[in-house]
């Protein structure tokens, strides 16, 4: 199971709003949400708490491809997220994720008997490139007791 499936199979809104995982490596999450006139705001696009959402999925896909293998002893939780929406969205759109720390730092403070915490940046997109929204999503891998 990829880390996408495993984000979808665990979170009910991913398949609501139909999001699709297109890669979801250590390296780099992309997620697809197609246009859906159920989820659209008062000007045509997607609604902001569906972009949010979108942009939180790619972070969970990313965090799940880089410390999936740390799973037995640690939980992956989000702390803390900030987005700011840039342009306007229209049609379907697209979240990039990348990890704001190296995996083995990360798993190094794990190691430690530490509770790390990292940085997810992730860019929202529309069809055409121009990015309508960026949000940073802090995570921490919190130790199984």
């Amino acid at each position: 199971m990829t880390a996408g499936e495993m984000v979808a199979a665990s979170v009910p809104m991913v398949r609501t709003l139909n999001l699709e995982f297109l890669e979801s490596t250590a390296e780099r999450a992309v997620v697809r949400m197609p246009d859906q006139a159920d989820f659209h705001n008062h000007v045509g696009g997607p609604h902001a708490g569906a972009m949010f959402t979108l942009a939180e999925s790619a972070s969970g896909a990313i965090v799940m491809a880089a410390f999936g293998d740390q799973l037995t002893r640690a939980v992956p939780l989000a702390v803390n997220a900030e987005i700011a929406y840039k342009k306007l969205a229209m049609g379907e759109v697209t979240a990039t994720a990348t990890l704001g720390r190296p995996v083995a730092d990360v798993v190094a403070e794990l190691d430690a008997g530490e509770r790390p915490e990292f940085p997810v940046a992730v860019r929202i997109r529309r069809a055409d490139g121009a990015v309508t929204g960026e949000m940073t999503v802090l995570w921490t891998l919190r130790p199984v007791a």
